[in-house]
């Protein structure tokens, strides 16, 4: 496994491989890799010639100083677990390499990014977006995978990808979960066991048959802080936060259970 933290190196390797590789799969990330990730780069491994994973904590996505400063930072841990699952090589690119117009030039959609997470968060998504672009120019990969648990995050780069006419597929892989229906998050690593305990209703309430405004109602009077539950064009999306956490989780409705059902 080779890693690369400066873009000369990088790009010096990029043109060496050249047309070499058929296929080359890409998984972004910021790091603190956990079995969601795993299932990514797996895919990625099987369906490609060679895969590459990037670990950048992206600043411009945060709208909180203290998410940025507290987000977990694994580098050495997450090394050892791509090299084991076969990742060929490790972009660890820095700010001053990415962002060199020190983000004065952004990638901004106009319609879709004004709901959910964009209307609490203003500026994540032109973060979000940005970087990917730049990874993409960067890596130029054949496919380029994506959790579905950041599904509106999928969306807005499949997106991006079509309107640029990016040379890329973008795939989108199913959300990975823990024994008791919570979506796995390097968030999750800040929470409690108290909390985590708190937090694994989330999904519970938000696959039940009930209206957003009574999940919200419910999840509240646990002590969750309620972001939006909201459902649009056949999926439930919410977030909320424990104790200054995030946690985000979408479903489909086609999925969603009375409490009789979900009890059994």
């Amino acid at each position: 496994m080779q890693i690369f933290k400066t873009l000369d190196k990088w790009q010096t390797f990029r043109k060496q491989i050249g047309g070499s590789c058929k296929t080359i799969g890409f998984v972004p990330t910021m790091g603190n890799l956990h079995v969601g990730h795993q299932r990514l780069l797996e895919k990625s491994v099987a369906e490609n010639e060679l895969t590459v994973l990037s670990i950048f904590v992206n600043p411009t996505q945060f709208d909180n100083p203290d998410d940025l400063e507290n987000y977990p930072r694994t580098l050495e841990r997450d090394k050892q677990l791509a090299q084991d699952i076969g990742v060929d090589v490790v972009f660890i690119p820095e700010y001053n390499a990415l962002y060199p117009d020190d983000y004065q030039f952004k990638i901004i959609e106009t319609v879709f990014a004004d709901d959910f997470c964009e209307k609490r968060r203003q500026g994540h998504f032109n973060g979000v977006l940005t970087v990917v672009l730049k990874l993409l120019n960067l890596v130029k990969p054949t496919r380029a995978y994506f959790g579905e648990k950041d599904f509106q995050q999928y969306q807005l780069v499949a997106g991006m990808a079509k309107a640029f006419f990016l040379d890329t597929k973008i795939i989108c892989c199913a959300t990975v979960r823990d024994a008791l229906g919570l979506a796995l998050s390097s968030r999750n690593n800040r929470l409690t066991p108290e909390q985590y305990a708190l937090a694994q209703q989330f999904p519970y309430f938000l696959r039940l048959k009930l209206s957003p405004e009574k999940i919200s109602k419910r999840l509240t009077e646990l002590g969750f802080l309620v972001d939006y539950i909201t459902d649009h064009e056949g999926r439930r999306f919410g977030a909320v936060s424990i104790d200054g956490v995030r946690l985000i989780d979408n479903i489909s409705l086609t999925t969603c259970r009375t409490e009789r059902e979900a009890l059994c």
